[in-house]
């Protein structure tokens, strides 16, 4: 991050202040610190442009820093960094408070867009009140040692220490939950609760739930240690219900969770096989006679109409748009939080759900169904793929049930494909038809139903355990013996990517690592290789890996 002398501080203050008077110059106005004075443009009748009030309502050309405005009086650091937390490292922030503004520094460019991309169809709140998120004309954020700036420093080192930090040990993917003053709502809070926040964060694999010392309390293992950093960074000390279920988040000491039966008690989503055994009825702490009423995000309100009160910046509500009532979902780690729990969980005593996606922003000149069916399937076994006839940058992608939809929305959304960044909702679709017998349509719908490439066919499948999101690095596996470094470095060359690094297991040479020029790469390189033939009978298998090399 770097630093500036005050006279430059005083000029980024200024420019940003022509920002928040929606000046239609930006361009002219935010020119470099070392281009000295600044031209003050003027309207038509030769007033000051101050007063000129349209707002700026182009995105903007990409950068790694976004403008945030529209900020509540009451806004905090936290607040603000937790916007840009669920698309990459946040790493510069510039609090304007005076102004209800903030300028946001991502760590790439390509995270900045997959936030401009995702707040320009879902309208991000915080602390309930609508905000405005855009590109900002700098390219690097720098900043001074105020204050201010130091509250803002210290917020971001509070909340990416884990991912600044390359040498920290990874962090445990199993937490220990603890709820706190259960007294608005008693008996409210339960494993679908905890699964419904929680999984907000990442892939969960498991929760056991009991309680000890009158207290509600849960064990709650991650597909890896980041989302688990995640979730205790941004929910420790949260309040479930308005007022009320304070969550006490700390890292468990046990490296996984060994769970023999699906119930009310435990559960282990990667096994639906597995037994309902017998579950004693849960002890809650007893209600008080008085609800509690301490200010919160949303009034109190008794079990079961108690509301959900997520942290600020978490609630999203839908904009305006040609499909109605359909919430995107947050990449990586922060998904839609309009979905029932109950829903997502794949378990037939609960109610199903819409396991239909709509696909939108492609590039109608390089999409493929199978390119859909062979990104999608890294997360869920896809059922059928249409790509619109009339609109080819929009399809319907059909998986095997509610839990992958949700798996694919948290995973993929703002990832680029072909040069886009994706853009994936619910449809209000219950399924993908196929076309009516003697109609063609040029290919563009297919059923990939009896596909021997699924990868989740198998109740338990080790598979569960291995889903992350788009990395630059690659896991291979089924390598046969005669395949050697350079011939698997030429494939992914030809693929079009740069190959930064390769190595293989040291204890099993039939699967390595790769390492490739950007993530976008590795979703090209994952698309077009998976399945490839090495010959003697072996199909390279290619997923996203969570190392690197």
């Amino acid at each position: 991050m770097g630093l500036c002398s005050a006279a430059a501080a005083s000029d980024l203050l200024l420019r940003s202040s022509a920002l928040c008077n929606g000046w239609r110059g930006s361009d002219e106005l935010l020119s470099s610190v070392s281009n000295g004075p600044y031209i003050m443009s003027t309207t038509a009748n030769g007033s000051d442009s101050k007063k000129f009030k349209a707002e700026m309502r182009g995105v903007g050309s990409p950068s790694r820093v976004l403008h945030i405005r529209r900020l509540p009086t009451d806004v905090t650091e936290t607040d603000v960094i937790s916007l840009g937390l669920p698309f990459g490292d946040v790493t510069n922030l510039l609090m304007l408070k005076a102004k209800n503004q903030a300028f946001l520094e991502m760590r790439s460019e390509d995270a900045a867009e997959s936030m401009v991309a995702y707040y320009s169809t879902v309208l991000p709140v915080v602390r309930n009140q609508p905000v405005h998120v855009q590109f900002s004309n700098h390219k690097e954020l720098k900043t001074d040692n105020s204050p201010n700036q130091e509250r803002a420093q210290a917020a971001l080192r509070a909340l990416s220490s884990s991912h600044l930090d390359p040498a920290a040990p990874p962090p445990s993917a199993v937490l220990r939950v603890v709820v706190e003053n259960m007294v608005c709502a008693p008996g409210a809070v339960t494993m679908d609760t905890l699964y419904q926040v929680f999984s907000k964060f990442g892939t969960v694999l498991r929760i056991i739930v009991f309680t000890k010392n009158s207290q509600f309390q849960a064990l709650l293992q991650y597909s890896d240690g980041q989302a688990a950093q995640a979730a205790k960074v941004l929910l420790d000390g949260q309040n479930l219900y308005s007022g009320c279920c304070t969550l006490r988040i700390s890292f468990s000491k046990l490296n996984t969770l060994d769970i023999k039966f699906n119930n009310e008690r435990s559960r282990d989503f990667t096994r639906p096989d597995l037994p309902s055994g017998d579950a004693p009825a849960m002890e809650h702490p007893p209600p008080m006679a008085t609800a509690f009423t301490a200010p919160g995000l949303i009034p109190a309100a008794p079990y079961p109409t108690a509301t959900h009160a997520f942290p600020h910046a978490f609630t999203i509500q839908p904009t305006v748009s040609s499909y109605p009532g359909l919430v995107p979902a947050l990449p990586g780690t922060l998904t839609s939080l309009s979905l029932p729990a109950a829903s997502r969980l794949g378990f037939a005593a609960l109610p199903a759900a819409n396991a239909v996606l709509l696909v939108s922003n492609l590039n109608p000149e390089r999409v493929t169904p199978h390119c859909l069916f062979i990104l999608f399937g890294v997360y869920g076994d896809v059922m059928r793929v249409k790509i619109l006839f009339n609109k080819k940058e929009n399809a319907l992608v059909q998986m095997a049930d509610a839990t992958q939809a949700q798996l694919v929305m948290s995973h993929l959304t703002g990832q680029r494909l072909h040069g886009k960044p994706l853009r994936i909702t619910l449809s209000k679709h219950s399924s993908v038809q196929l076309p009516r017998e003697g109609h063609e349509d040029q290919g563009l719908t297919k059923d990939f139903s009896t596909s021997p490439l699924h990868r989740f066919k198998k109740p338990g499948s080790k598979n569960y355990s291995n889903i992350f999101p788009p990395s630059a690095t690659l896991h291979l596996s089924n390598i046969p013996p005669s395949v050697v470094e350079d011939d698997l470095k030429r494939l992914f060359s030809s693929s079009g990517a740069i190959v930064k690094a390769f190595k293989f297991f040291q204890k099993d040479h039939k699967m390595a690592l790769i390492q490739l020029g950007s993530v976008e790469e590795a979703i090209e390189s994952l698309i077009q290789l998976h399945n490839h033939d090495l010959g003697e009978n072996h199909h390279l298998r290619v997923s996203f890996s969570k190392s690197s090399i």
